[in-house]
């Protein structure tokens, strides 16, 4: 298996990710607009359970959303971005931060996707419900200062990643129910299990 493509560079002795996660963590306009609708909440740093990757890879939570689920950076802040839900459902989302944040601003629904919704449904149904979300998500992009790809080519990027989850991405939990302690494996949100 490739691995996926690291950071994109250096920004004053830092690489772009950690760069962006300083700003987003320092900058509430960009917070609030991660916020809704892409449901990234920065303040959400605690995973609902014990989560952990077979291989040791380390997992930083960086934000979570509403339903409880969270976002995990895999092995520093240049790794991959894995989202957790709280029904133990999980996806590697993107190659990096600056990709996962893309994907956010562009399909803020991206997780729809795992359940048949097409881009076109999608769309239409946020911009039904949501009459303000274009221009939205042109103010977010124009702060995070990207120019995006298509949302074919954004949904087509969290998918290659998505496609990567399992095994080497694949969350464990840790639970202690009185029958004693186990491990569970997480289902995999775009596939199989």
């Amino acid at each position: 298996m490739p691995p996926l493509p690291a950071g994109r560079g250096k920004i004053g002795g830092m690489s772009d990710n950690a760069a962006l996660l300083r700003r987003i963590e320092t900058d509430q306009k960009l917070a609030d607009l991660l916020l809704w609708p892409g449901d990234f909440d920065i303040v959400r740093r605690d995973p609902i359970e014990d989560v952990f990757l077979e291989s040791g890879t380390s997992l930083t939570p960086i934000a979570g959303d509403g339903a409880g689920g969270t976002y995990f950076l895999c092995g520093g802040v240049d790794g991959p971005v894995l989202y957790a839900d709280s029904e133990g459902q999980a996806t590697l989302m993107a190659a990096d931060l600056t990709e996962a944040v893309t994907l956010i601003a562009v399909l803020p629904y991206w997780q729809d996707l795992g359940f048949g919704w097409s881009l076109e449904d999608s769309e239409a149904a946020l911009l039904a419900e949501e009459p303000d979300a274009a221009e939205h998500r042109a103010e977010l992009l124009a702060l995070l200062a990207v120019t995006p790809p298509s949302h074919q080519v954004v949904a087509d990027r969290m998918r290659a990643a998505a496609s990567r989850t399992a095994p080497d991405f694949q969350p464990k939990a840790r639970h202690d129910d009185g029958d004693g302690a186990y491990v569970a494996t997480y289902g995999l949100l775009f596939g199989e299990a």
